[in-house]
């Protein structure tokens, strides 16, 4: 194979994946992009063909690692060469509306690293492109890749527990008091996420989108209504450290109610000292309950079922191995039917978490109003 350098695609066109093999451009070619470019090049029935990103360099050494025929710096010139089927979108949250529209707009499939957009407005504007045009449209919510959450996720849509009465969820950090992932009073890696003038919508913006998700995808619902409290604690001398103003929150509470009337409370919090990254769901229904817990690489489901509830007795549970979402997409671009997550679940949680910042500011519960399918 032949390395392109950024800008300059090769005349010689890179001819359709045999047997019906989908080709894949990664877009961004920043950390994530690397986990990306690995599970993509391992996923039968596709393959990864080009890369780019705005630094030349970058796309051209990412492209040169992972052994990518074809690097841009530019997407309207990827665009134009368009050998590819399919599009990842590893770009800056920032980034996402614009470099994902264009991509809808020259009719490639899309599977956007999250959030889908900085605000619902954004998100349900993508979510009209991409369903109009037709378009195979996925979002990573990794916490999705979790056995024990698509475990669970099966066991209520077969009533193993009956009817969803109340819900406990958490997302819960220790890096405010830890120094697990270095000491944040002096990485920008972490001071950036204090900072809502350096991007930063806090807790609620970093890892609210996960355990919200974690929460319906579970029980199989929506959320009809909300309130949340935000916190943000003094954690310097006139709250900054440099140039970062340490401004955005630190821990969210929510109360939640569910589309079937079920009650429940979301917990999210940086400061959750012995907590490293712990998502756990507690599922209580008429007939029995569920405990998940996960992390970034591991998870595990705890029941209780049958006679046991009458002693509240829990199980553990073994769950088989799960599709991850990159290879979800795969199957998607092969069949031609959507995956999940798609652009809309994505755009409906963005709702939620723009919800939480209002409900925080006028002090009361809110309804949750989605736009029409």
């Amino acid at each position: 194979m032949t390395q392109d350098t950024p800008n300059a695609p090769s005349g010689e066109g890179m001819a359709a994946g045999a047997a019906g093999e989908k080709r894949i451009m990664i877009l961004g070619t920043g950390a994530i992009a690397h986990r990306h470019a690995e599970h993509f090049t391992s996923i039968p029935g596709c393959r990864v063909v080009g890369a780019c990103d705005v630094n030349a360099e970058r796309a051209r050494t990412f492209a040169e690692m992972h052994t990518i025929p074809h690097a841009f710096d530019d997407l309207a010139r990827a665009l134009e060469w368009g050998e590819f089927d399919a599009v990842v979108n590893a770009t800056p949250d920032a980034a996402h509306k614009p470099t994902t529209l264009q991509v809808i707009e020259a009719g490639k499939a899309i599977f956007c690293e999250k959030p889908l957009a900085l605000n619902a407005e954004d998100a349900f504007e993508m979510v009209g492109a991409a369903e109009r045009a037709g378009l195979i449209n996925m979002v990573n919510l990794t916490y999705r890749n979790a056995h024990a959450i698509q475990m669970a996720r099966r066991m209520v849509a077969a009533g193993e527990i009956g009817e969803v009465r109340h819900v406990d969820a958490s997302y819960l950090q220790s890096w405010l008091t830890g120094n697990h992932w270095g000491d944040w009073q002096t990485d920008e890696r972490w001071l950036w996420r204090l900072s809502s003038a350096h991007g930063s919508k806090g807790v609620l913006g970093d890892i609210g989108i996960h355990i919200l998700d974690f929460a319906c995808f579970g029980t199989g619902l929506g959320i009809s209504a909300l309130q949340a409290r935000l916190k943000t604690f003094d954690k310097a001398e006139s709250g900054a450290i440099g140039a970062y103003t340490l401004d955005a929150n630190d821990s969210c509470a929510m109360t939640v109610e569910f589309d079937n009337g079920a009650l429940g409370v979301v917990h999210m919090s940086r400061y959750a000292t012995g907590k490293a990254n712990d998502l756990d769901l507690t599922i209580h229904g008429t007939t029995g309950a569920l405990k998940i817990w996960s992390n970034t690489f591991e998870s595990s489901l705890d029941v209780c079922l049958g006679p046991d509830i009458h002693t509240q007795t829990w199980k553990r549970v073994e769950c088989p191995p799960t599709p991850r979402n990159a290879d979800r997409f795969v199957l998607a671009l092969l069949s031609g039917v959507n995956g999940e997550p798609d652009f809309r679940h994505a755009a409906e949680v963005q709702k939620l978490l723009d919800l939480c910042f209002v409900s925080d500011r006028e002090k009361r519960m809110l309804p949750v109003v989605l736009p029409p399918v």
